[in-house]
């Protein structure tokens, strides 16, 4: 791994997860709400409503993933222990509170791993499902024209650095940061296969721990979602300076197209 513990990829301890920078109040991060929700109780990013991002996936191990079909999660490479059969996860979607009687729950049947795969970028792995999930899915990014502007990111993860995973799915935005400018963060950086975004001045809002693997997107030109990262990896959660660093999906669209379709998707 060429990831020091100083640039942790986003996992927590409950398996590979990435880091979130959507902090709660501390204290708050798993208490159901006592009434009305009161002005966002989170720095850098809200509460997602129910609905909003009906791709999301969390994933048993720790981790986020988006619906790429009904049937299979894309997810991060650092999140999953190889390819093969593998019972082992369970995925929960279609809803934004995980203790939700609502959750639709599924195992995994089979996982792959971006071939090559070692801990230095390609960080991509798609996990098949018994059956499928009635719920959209997230179309992925095969062109780098929309590696630009503001994303948005979501999931599970801490809500500040260190901090416990969240029962709510949590939102924020964070603006792309251009290559030269993530690799003077980062000397690591692997420019074409990693994509950077986060407040580079004032920190404050990113990814963190628990939200590997989960999808970084926009609208597109028709105003409808597009995935064009995967969360990957970052020093720490919401430092100035340090963005988050992401699979950048438009350079392994074909590789993955090609991947689903061997696990039947």
């Amino acid at each position: 791994m060429r990831k020091t513990l100083k640039h942790l990829k986003r996992a927590s301890a409950a398996g590979a997860v990435a880091l979130a920078a959507f902090s709660l109040t501390p204290g708050s991060a798993n208490a159901a709400p006592t009434g009305p929700e009161p002005s966002p109780s989170v720095v850098g990013g809200t509460r997602a409503a129910q609905g909003e991002f009906p791709f999301m996936v969390r994933l048993s191990m720790g981790c986020g993933g988006a619906l790429y079909t009904q049937d299979i999660v894309l997810t991060a490479a650092h999140c999953v222990d190889g390819s093969g059969a593998n019972t082992s996860i369970t995925a929960t979607a279609g809803v934004v509170d995980l203790q939700s009687s609502s959750a639709i729950k599924v195992k995994s049947t089979e996982v792959l791993q971006a071939p090559g795969y070692n801990g230095t970028g390609k960080d991509w792995a798609l996990i098949k499902l018994a059956k499928p999930i009635n719920q959209p899915t997230l179309k992925i990014a095969d062109t780098t024209a929309y590696n630009q502007g503001d994303f948005t990111v979501a999931g599970w993860g801490a809500a500040v650095e260190g901090g416990g995973q969240q029962r709510y799915l949590l939102k924020a935005t964070v603006p792309f940061v251009d290559d030269a400018t993530c690799n003077s963060a980062y000397a690591e950086l692997v420019p074409g296969e990693e994509i950077c975004a986060g407040r580079m001045a004032q920190g404050g809002v990113d990814t963190c721990q628990g939200d590997s693997g989960g999808p970084m997107f926009r609208k597109d030109d028709s105003g409808q979602w597009i995935q064009v990262g995967i969360v990957s990896w970052g020093e720490g959660c919401a430092r100035p300076g340090k963005p988050g660093v992401y699979t950048e999906v438009s350079t392994f669209a074909k590789d993955i197209k090609a991947a689903a379709s061997g696990l039947g998707g």
